[in-house]
């Protein structure tokens, strides 16, 4: 299986059912449908097709990691953001950061590799994930993120997506990233 749409339906929440609660939250979006991306330079590939001209737009790659400790951790940045993990750990004040596996990123965050997204903490709140954002969100108007699956991506209000971790009780956590 991969992780996209094809296969939601083997998720705990599918991506259809995580749009109707967005809906029902009434917190708007802008669904965009387009083939499989995996890497921010599948990604890069779309853009220019859901892009609003002027729009301050953020756009976002995401790090599901375990510490030393086993705890979980979901970090979303600016996609073109260079990451060193040590260096992260010891700004989050978390020792031995690694990449989680693909098993225990569906155990903890309901996705697959591929389509993680600030959006799985409707699953990872209640598994204890931690949620960390790039502070340069602050700066933006629309972020755009994967709804559970890799090839659908909605754009939505930053304010909107504030929103939607308060209805989770999911309060995230703005790491300044040099």
């Amino acid at each position: 299986m991969d992780a996209s749409s094809q296969f939601q339906d083997s998720l705990p929440v599918s991506s259809d059912a995580l749009l109707a609660q967005l809906q029902d939250w009434g917190l708007g979006y802008v669904l965009h449908e387009h083939v499989p991306l995996r890497t921010v330079e599948d990604a890069k590939s779309v853009e220019d097709a859901m892009e609003v001209p002027g729009e301050a737009a953020f756009r976002v790659k995401n790090l599901y990691l375990r510490d030393k400790k086993k705890r979980s951790y979901l970090v979303t940045l600016e996609q073109d953001r260079e990451i060193d993990l040590k260096a992260l750990g010891k700004q989050l004040d978390v020792g031995g950061l690694s990449f989680g596996s693909a098993d225990r990123l569906m155990q903890n965050l309901g996705v697959r590799p591929g389509a993680v997204t600030p959006l799985a903490m409707v699953n990872g709140a209640e598994n204890g994930v931690r949620f960390f954002i790039d502070a340069a969100v602050k700066d933006a108007e629309k972020i755009y993120m994967h709804p559970l699956v890799n090839d659908r991506t909605v754009a939505m209000d930053v304010s909107d997506l504030w929103v939607f971790f308060v209805k989770l009780d999911v309060a995230p956590e703005m790491v300044e990233l040099g």
